[in-house]
């Protein structure tokens, strides 16, 4: 598999480094649809690309913008003209600019808008208010969009736009519990949903009876799925995965990593990452790739926990319950 596409928007979570692991418990002969109901970035679509695809998210905003460079509503050359002439502003009067696009995004929505708020405010933190409105403060750097940055953020457009045009996508502003609801026997589902437990900074929120129902919904699914979630930090395990996922009939393949999140170093920990599939599968030895964003999550490695009887058979060539592999992921 070729690297990981890095796509032009940026949130919190972000799976570029664990886009080998999620591809190798993929089945190659798909007959279905790739179904995301979480689909945020779309790094894994887009550096997966499936032939046909239905990806959702409850965030309106980015499924405009991708529905918008899937129309070519929202073009590389747009992109760049919009950015420079921000970015000049920016330059000029500072973060008063950023605030009169903040706010006449909030009032009036639109593709370009979100994305020259979502790559010059804080930490590339995408919140929103209880009311819906885009929340995050000035990342107090006037001369962002330099001319570099500008071309690194065109050329994901328009990689992202050429993708798009070999496949049959279909972009939805929907619910989880909708999206799932149309998975057939024989598609693919990947759910990423915000992490239960954690600090969620999601355009609608999650809650407990959200981590329930998502459950629910994928132990009723007709076909294969994978769900990624944390499973530890040093501070304590994440219930759900007891709760929920610790029958013979799911398999966790685990990763550790650390999280790049926090403004301080003392906010930034180490986490273990799951993913969850309702199928035997055990990720595969992963070698490091180099990606257009370095710095994040560099050497990793996987481990394949056991979540079945001591009967159960571990996948060919997978290592044994608890072995450790050398392997790249993160969020």
């Amino acid at each position: 598999m070729m690297a990981p596409v890095v796509p032009p928007i940026k949130c919190q979570g972000i799976k570029t480094k664990i886009v080998r692991a999620i591809r190798s418990l993929q089945s190659n002969n798909v007959a279905g649809r790739w179904i995301e109901p979480f689909c945020g970035s779309c790094v894994v679509p887009f550096s997966i690309r499936p032939e046909r695809a239905l990806l959702c998210d409850s965030n309106e905003h980015i499924v405009r913008l991708y529905t918008d460079v899937q129309l070519g509503k929202i073009t590389s050359g747009a992109v760049e003209e919009y950015l420079a002439e921000q970015g000049a502003r920016l330059k000029a009067r500072g973060e008063d600019v950023f605030y009169e696009i903040r706010d006449e995004f909030n009032r009036h929505p639109n593709s370009l808008a979100f994305l020259f708020l979502n790559r010059a405010c804080f930490n590339g933190v995408m919140r929103f208010n209880r009311k819906g409105k885009f929340n995050v403060p000035f990342c107090r750097k006037p001369g962002r969009f330099a001319r570099p940055y500008i071309t690194k953020i065109t050329n994901q457009v328009k990689t992202c736009a050429g993708i798009l045009r070999a496949v049959d996508w279909e972009f939805r502003h929907d619910d989880f519990r909708n999206t799932l609801a149309f998975a057939s026997e024989g598609d693919f589902v990947y759910a990423d949903p915000p992490y239960a437990g954690r600090h969620v900074d999601y355009y609608n929120s999650w809650s407990e009876h959200d981590e329930r129902d998502l459950a629910t919904a994928l132990k009723r699914l007709p076909c294969r799925f994978v769900l990624s979630t944390w499973y530890r930090n040093k501070y304590r395990t994440n219930p759900s995965v007891e709760t929920d996922w610790r029958a013979s009939e799911f398999t966790i393949n685990t990763f550790e990593h650390f999280y790049h999140v926090g403004p301080t170093e003392n906010l930034r920990n180490s986490m273990t990452e799951a993913l969850i599939s309702n199928f035997a599968g055990v990720v595969a030895d992963q070698k490091k790739t180099k990606i257009a964003q370095p710095g994040l999550f560099d050497s990793l490695g996987t481990d394949a926990v056991d979540t079945g009887a001591s009967s159960k058979q571990a996948a060919p060539g997978a290592s044994p319950a608890g072995a450790g592999t050398d392997g790249c992921s993160g969020l």
